[in-house]
């Protein structure tokens, strides 16, 4: 076993020295990582713990690594779902949130008009559209799928939403 005041100075110049570069580094590579200080502490005390029983060629290196297993302990302590007891689960209102029958009949009729208004548009700009909110396509990948600038892009969908909604506007819906 090392000298305690020759381990106290090689802690010092040898370990401690690297505590603040540590929580940089842990910060940016963890930043969901609550406990920082707590991952610190404990990864500096577990290279004081290795020294203390054998010779470390680098001990930067094991400091950070240490930090590293510990901090990917924590996270996954973190993410841990506590169970309720079945007593207590029994005793929860639930709440259906299913839809219920009149509103699924609501949404089938929406949906439907929306269609039609969708149906009623130009080709380019039913295609435009449908590619945009639908499918959920960038106004670039539109416009290099169908050859067409993205400015005519831009257009073509300002273009339908208006007449979809002059086409609701018809029908006297908001």
């Amino acid at each position: 076993m090392l000298n305690v005041p020759e381990n106290d100075c090689w802690f010092r110049d040898e370990v401690q020295i690297y505590e603040n570069a540590l929580r940089t580094w842990l910060a940016g590579k963890f930043p969901a990582l609550v406990d920082v200080d707590n991952v610190i502490q404990e990864a500096l005390m577990r290279v004081w713990r290795a020294h203390t029983t054998t010779a470390i060629q680098s001990p930067r290196a094991l400091l950070f690594a240490a930090a590293h297993n510990l901090a990917i302990d924590q996270l996954r302590r973190q993410n841990i779902v506590p169970m309720d007891s079945l007593a207590e689960i029994g005793d929860l209102t639930v709440i259906e949130e299913s839809p219920t029958p009149s509103e699924i009949a609501a949404r089938n009729q929406e949906l439907e008009l929306l269609t039609k208004a969708i149906q009623c548009l130009p080709e380019k700009c039913r295609q435009v559209l449908t590619l945009r909110k639908i499918y959920g396509l960038s106004q670039k990948e539109i416009a290099r799928q169908l050859g067409i600038s993205e400015h005519t892009v831009e257009a073509q969908v300002g273009n339908g939403i208006r007449r979809c909604a002059a086409f609701f506007e018809r029908l006297g819906l908001p």
